[in-house]
């Protein structure tokens, strides 16, 4: 008989108790592993609910502030901030990205002044102040990449000016990571580490996010997907990753989460990087819409969703859920 069968071996041993259960738990989420995605809006002492995704909410840079002080409280280790640019500042050439007193980059001050021990992600990207909704350079329908690429490197330095630790460039386009990280050296941010959205894909997850950042409007019936991976498509993932990490990017991240947790788990193996995982705007609506209609036990699917990015191999999760299950995970 193989020791492997019953009644040799009864697995149930091990779960008989909650100490034996913790004991030889594989996989441990903690605060330290979350990033919490925050949407920063103009005004003051103002919070906006978002409709799209019940829970999160625009604030002005005031509340983005004790926000961010309360992300330490709880031992979340940084923030993403995400403009809602106003739309009479989005542009076809989105110039406001470049200003050094857009939103983001007075939030950013504000942040690091009141709260310099959080880590600061920025991203880059044109989506947010382009008045078509892309995120790149946009001229007869076609998405210019290598002049995209150059108005990156001067959003990431204007950025990294503002004191953001870490540039994340969402927009796909070619060659980008390595420009930016030549830059971005060159500007004297050779401190600043580049989070690169290298297996990103043209996903119908986005479409809160889109609300929340007010570019879903701008877009119309347009899409991404000259730029954006093929959601069919795995090995095409790891070659982007290969790219970003010869051209200098410090981690990778693959977004959305759940739909690719294989992806998460390939790109781990293969390369060995810090590897991220993005639980997208449209996945923290499910839960959040099923759990408002008593569907599913909100509290339980948060946390379950969030040990499955650990268990596939992500060492850290951007979440809309950080704040909620930093509270449940102290609670523990």
């Amino acid at each position: 008989m193989s020791l492997f069968e019953f009644p040799n071996h009864r697995p149930r041993r091990l779960r008989r108790t909650p100490w034996i259960r913790e004991m030889v738990t594989e996989t441990r989420l903690t605060p330290a592993n979350l990033i919490w995605p925050c949407f920063v809006q103009e005004g003051t002492d103002l919070t906006t609910p978002i409709p799209s995704m019940p829970g999160v909410e625009r604030l002005s840079i005031d509340r983005l502030v004790v926000a961010a002080r309360r992300a330490t409280q709880l031992g979340i280790p940084a923030i993403a901030v995400f403009p809602a640019t106003p739309a009479d500042k989005k542009t076809a050439y989105a110039e406001e990205a470049l200003n050094s007193e857009n939103l983001v980059c007075r939030a950013v001050r504000a942040v690091k002044e009141v709260v310099p021990e959080i880590g600061v992600i920025c991203d880059v990207a044109l989506d947010p102040y382009s008045s078509h909704g892309h995120d790149g350079l946009l001229e007869q329908g076609e998405i210019l990449n290598d002049a995209t690429v150059e108005m990156l490197i001067k959003q990431a330095i204007v950025q990294a000016a503002a004191g953001c630790d870490v540039i994340a460039p969402s927009d796909m386009m070619d060659g980008r990571i390595g420009a930016i990280r030549r830059g971005l050296d060159q500007a004297g941010f050779e401190h600043v580490a580049i989070m690169a959205y290298s297996a990103k894909y043209a996903s119908a997850f986005y479409g809160p996010f889109r609300d929340a950042v007010g570019s879903s409007g701008n877009l119309r019936s347009g899409d991404k997907r000259t730029y954006q991976m093929d959601p069919a498509n795995g090995d095409e993932a790891l070659r982007e990753v290969a790219l970003d990490i010869a051209e200098g990017a410090d981690t990778v991240m693959v977004k959305p989460g759940m739909p690719y947790l294989d992806i998460v788990r390939r790109v781990k193996e293969a390369f060995g990087m810090p590897t991220f995982a993005y639980q997208v705007s449209g996945e923290y609506a499910m839960i959040a819409a099923a759990a408002g209609n008593g569907w599913l036990d909100r509290d339980k699917a948060v946390l379950e969703s969030l040990v499955a990015f650990k268990r596939a191999g992500a060492d850290g999760i951007l979440t809309y859920f950080a704040r909620d299950a930093a509270k449940l995970l102290q609670r523990a």
